[in-house]
């Protein structure tokens, strides 16, 4: 009796999923998508702060705060300065 159950291959996605580190790098760590990552990290905050310029920083560094072991910053933000 021959194995009449064929594999069949996983499908690869066409979509890229921003959840993941390298989703998320791919859509909006380059310049290009600058004006994109702008407009969604505004959104996040929601008016509490407003991000006016970015910029990717070449290599990623640890952060140096000892209980931030794993934190990377690897993009430096410049805000609009509010007045209160």
């Amino acid at each position: 009796m021959e194995n009449t159950t064929t594999k069949i291959p996983s499908p690869i996605g066409m979509f890229i999923d921003p959840l993941t580190d390298f989703g998320f790098k791919k859509i909006f760590g380059s310049e290009p998508n600058k004006d994109l990552l702008i407009a969604f990290l505004n959104e996040l905050f929601k008016g509490r702060k407003v991000i006016k310029d970015l910029s990717y920083n070449p290599q990623e560094n640890s952060g140096t705060v000892r209980h931030y072991r794993k934190t990377i910053f690897d993009l430096t933000c410049t805000f609009y300065k509010r007045n209160i």
